[in-house]
């Protein structure tokens, strides 16, 4: 369904052209004192090159580092502004490059709100592809530093003796976009005058001195986040769910402030309808680095609520998982008030039109493992999506010859998320994703270390 044109007032969709500066007549560049804001009643919305007056979608572009060549590296942008003000729902896909359904679930999503955008109270911000140097090579890293672009968004505590390189930069310049944040440590976008994208990147700087020390400043206009939805995608054969991450609390926010934010998350990841899988413990979370994650700094930096989907498999599009990840976004728009209910397409079903629902009824925390005491050739014995008990039999490791040498058993409840990749294993490798059985609490110190 696509009635868009019947849905504007004036029928208008807008694409951008990028010009490589965000500046302008409309108050976009840095020195605007609207940059970050949330909208307001009859405001235009804008990021980028992409600028959506009520009751409009824009595409453009937003150029968030200057290559070595001399051209931008540009992230996707589309903005549905409904003709009403209300909360900013956004949307970011493909950090990961071979996260292919994660992309193709924020670009339908957004064609599904943008169709019956002049029944919305509020704005959808759609980053489809967060990492396109990622996507170009169809790889999870990127080739600035072969690291994983999903662990540099910005955490206050992070301690380093170095510049912030060009992964953290872009990542921070997304982070400030999306939470009107002020982002220590990390160039301004280029697409607002980035007075050092040319020396990360390799390129002429020209007549631009270097910032000390640098920052990322809020870009766009009326675009503050009021929740965020990450999209990726898991494992070979993995099954769907989404992330809760755990509120720390400490010095960033209190434990009541810390309670109601997780609230808030609930509801929202509730509203998701996949099934729900708790993060990490706390000391485990932040040994990973995923409170530096797109939804982990916006989760637990900036204290708006925000939450991963995992949707199957990489790097081929599941046209199923597709559909069922549209009616999650949709539904999640619906609770945060974006959509009245009367208003959702009628080509959007529900989650559970396609996925199982979870095949445990205890809350149940990621965990990688357990791990072969052995080397070998591993044999999975529990499918994606099956349970087990604590003490069953997971895998068998066999030689090359097929002769059993170990075999690996559970040591809690839970299910399989997806298998380990590939067949040979050496001691100490996890051999699944699983989600086990989780007793602890969704509000955590930051330095807890329970398990």
């Amino acid at each position: 369904m696509d009635d868009r044109d019947d849905a504007s007032d004036d029928g208008s969709e807008t694409d951008g052209t990028d010009s490589g500066d965000a500046g302008g007549e409309d108050g976009r560049d840095g020195s605007s004192s609207e940059n970050g804001s949330r909208r307001t009643d009859s405001q235009t919305v804008a990021l980028g090159d992409a600028s959506a007056a009520p009751g409009e979608v824009a595409r453009g572009w937003l150029s968030v580092a200057e290559l070595p060549t001399g051209t931008s590296e540009r992230l996707p942008v589309v903005l549905v502004n409904g003709a009403d003000p209300g909360p900013t729902l956004w949307l970011t896909g493909g950090v990961h490059g071979d996260e292919a359904t994660g992309v193709a679930v924020v670009q339908d999503a957004v064609e599904a709100l943008a169709g019956v955008r002049a029944e919305l109270a509020g704005t959808v911000v759609a980053v489809p592809v967060v990492s396109p140097a990622g996507l170009r090579r169809n790889a999870r890293h990127t080739y600035y530093a072969d690291e994983d672009p999903n662990r540099h968004f910005p955490d206050a505590d992070a301690e380093s003796a170095r510049p912030p390189k060009l992964q953290e930069r872009i990542d921070a310049r997304l982070y400030a976009a999306i939470t009107g944040e002020t982002v220590e440590g990390a160039g301004r976008s280029a697409a607002g005058g980035d007075e050092t994208a040319g020396a990360d990147a390799g390129g002429d700087n020209g007549d631009q001195a270097p910032v000390n020390p640098p920052v990322a400043e809020p870009a766009g206009t009326g675009v503050v986040a009021d929740a965020l939805i990450d999209c990726h995608t898991a494992g070979v054969g993995s099954v769907p769910f989404a992330i809760r991450d755990r509120v720390l609390y400490g010095e960033r926010r209190s434990e009541d402030a810390a309670v109601s934010l997780s609230d808030d998350l609930g509801r929202l990841v509730d509203a998701f309808g996949f099934p729900t899988v708790r993060e990490y413990p706390a000391a485990e979370y932040v040994e990973e680095n995923l409170q530096r994650s797109t939804a982990g700094a916006v989760l637990n930096e900036a204290g708006i609520p925000a939450f991963t989907a995992e949707l199957g498999a990489h790097s081929v599009v599941d046209d199923d998982l597709v559909a069922a990840g549209v009616a999650g976004v949709v539904g999640v728009a619906v609770e945060l008030g974006v959509v009245p209910t009367a208003a959702v397409p009628e080509s959007v079903g529900e989650p559970s039109d396609v996925l199982d629902p979870a095949p445990v009824e205890f809350p149940v925390r990621r965990f990688r493992g357990p791990t072969a005491d052995v080397s070998g050739l591993l044999r999975h014995r529990v499918a994606a999506g099956e349970s087990f008990a604590r003490g069953d039999r997971l895998a068998d490791v066999v030689s090359a010859t097929g002769a059993h040498r170990d075999s690996v058993s559970a040591d809690r409840d839970g299910y399989v998320l997806g298998r380990s990749e590939g067949m040979a294993t050496y001691e100490g490798d996890p051999i699944a994703s699983l989600a086990v059985r989780d007793d602890g609490d969704l509000v955590v110190p930051r330095e807890d270390d329970g398990a």
